[in-house]
């Protein structure tokens, strides 16, 4: 319904019958209802809010109307960029972890390759750039892809066993794995470390972080717009960051030093496994045992 089609129908309906311009927003609610329009009644609420009121508490409905229209355009007809999984075709993908697809294995890892948007694809790129490439260039393509593949595997076996409803996407699992090692190692070494931008380099990741956790909790718990399952978990990001400052400060403590001559890498290899063997049986046995409803896959 556009714009027009909306106000003609006030019209019809003789809801302003003095032409004042203004409407109870009961009145107005009920007429959204009444004709299905795409939008969530919180949603709505905060949208009358906006609008202008007179001093009998009314809305301007010309004024609401056209907040519904930019609205709806952002938030509906764009979400296929800005909120991917809104999208119907975007779970089907064959990358993406969906709990009904536990035992198509390899998407505990694939979908590290699948974003939520615009917004996660451009804080991990950022956080990448400005914390993995650095890292890289002194330990080495190997060491930083075991501990970003480890942060990944983790991400989504820790959902799976604590959000046993939602779905992964995202490369945050290893992303944070990357941010929390280097973060914890510079604490560690502030003292022996000459690097001027240090504190600055710290703040700008933590911001980072911060940001896109609290929007993961955000989408997961209240998604601005009516989605047909439950939303991708956030639970990867505080995965990757226990991966991160566990393994992660064994394997960035000395590049000089072989991981197999440090007693630590052992003892932190040892525990990942035995997460791992507990998180394997879990996603065979425990679903079954609990009566885990989970969303159909789709």
């Amino acid at each position: 319904m556009d714009r027009s089609s909306l106000l003609q129908l006030i019209q019809e309906q003789q809801l302003d019958p003095e032409n004042t311009g203004f409407i109870g927003a009961d009145t107005f609610t009920g007429l959204v209802h009444s004709h299905e329009l795409p939008l969530d009644p919180a949603k709505l609420d905060m949208l009358v809010a906006l609008a202008q009121s007179n001093e009998q508490g009314q809305v301007c409905y010309q004024e609401l109307v056209d907040l519904i229209i930019v609205f709806l355009c952002y938030g509906a007809r764009l979400n296929k960029w800005v909120l991917q999984t809104y999208h119907p075709e975007y779970m089907k993908s064959p990358l993406v972890y969906h709990p009904g697809h536990r035992a198509r294995a390899w998407r505990f890892l694939t979908y590290m390759f699948m974003h939520v948007g615009l917004e996660q694809l451009g804080f991990n790129t950022l956080l990448q750039l400005m914390i993995g490439v650095p890292l890289e260039m002194v330990h080495g393509l190997l060491r930083i892809s075991l501990l970003y593949l480890a942060g990944v595997l983790a991400g989504s076996l820790t959902v799976s066993i604590t959000d046993m409803r939602a779905p992964v996407v995202g490369g945050s699992g290893g992303v944070y794995a990357l941010c929390s090692a280097h973060l914890a190692n510079v604490v560690m070494n502030w003292a022996g470390m000459r690097c001027p931008y240090k504190l600055l380099r710290m703040v700008l990741a933590l911001v980072c972080m911060s940001s896109e956790v609290g929007r993961a909790v955000w989408l997961r718990f209240s998604p601005p717009l009516p989605a047909s399952g439950p939303q991708p978990s956030f639970m990867a990001h505080l995965a990757g960051a226990v991966v991160g400052v566990s393994m992660g400060l064994t394997i960035l403590r000395s590049y000089e030093e072989r991981l197999q001559d440090q007693c630590g890498w052992w003892v932190v290899l040892l525990a990942y496994g035995t997460f791992l063997l507990f998180a394997i049986f879990w996603n065979i046995f425990a679903y079954d045992m609990l009566g885990a409803h989970t969303p159909l896959p789709p």
